[in-house]
């Protein structure tokens, strides 16, 4: 499950033409708008400024900062991001764990600043919503993985165990803005596929 930000990178980096690189430079500097300035200094005269790209250009295609907003989404959910394949499940959801860490942590989070921002308007939030229902969808095949291994029962259900795994991160990096160490976040991922294994987590 990565980041909005790492994701959105990784969608925005394919080859195209210049509609293609215009939508590159313009989502790079949404980003970095919202990490400096946050949704309320966003800007498309800001993001024109950083990105290089004519206000014009950005009001014809975008529209709005709202527009801006949830194209950096979409561009995520268009992305080939995949969870690690480490051979077991309980390495599989530490390094989801460790991905998700890095991404929430510090001052300057794209990611936080991202979920914030997402908020503040119904299209932004239904965009977060796709977003997360994509990737929760995706990390399903560190389960799906594990059930084929014989690791779990053929039951188990796949979004608990994920959830089970990240959902103290959130709680504790994006709803407490306490720090967690990289530990704590193994950890987490340890209990709930040590949970799936015994298997409590099943449909």
């Amino acid at each position: 499950m990565t980041t909005a930000s790492r994701a959105t990178r990784n969608a925005t980096s394919r080859p195209g033409g210049r509609s293609a690189r215009v939508r590159d430079q313009v989502l790079e500097a949404v980003q970095a708008e919202l990490a400096d300035t946050g949704y309320d200094g966003l800007t498309i005269d800001g993001v024109a400024a950083r990105s290089g790209v004519h206000r014009t250009t950005i009001y014809r295609r975008w529209k709005t900062v709202a527009g801006l907003l949830v194209d950096l989404l979409e561009a995520g959910v268009d992305d080939t991001w995949a969870p690690a394949d480490t051979g077991s499940l309980e390495a599989d959801l530490v390094a989801l764990n460790r991905e998700v860490r890095e991404a929430l942590s510090g001052d300057s989070s794209v990611t936080l600043a991202v979920i914030a921002a997402s908020f503040r308007t119904p299209e932004a939030a239904e965009a977060l919503t796709r977003f997360w229902d994509d990737r929760y969808e995706r990390s399903a095949v560190v389960v799906e993985r594990a059930i084929t291994r014989g690791e779990v029962p053929g039951d188990t259900a796949a979004a608990r165990v994920v959830m089970a795994a990240t959902s103290p991160l959130y709680h504790q990096l994006v709803l407490r803005r306490s720090r967690m160490s990289r530990a704590e976040a193994d950890q987490y991922a340890r209990d709930s596929a040590a949970a799936a294994i015994a298997g409590l987590l099943r449909h």
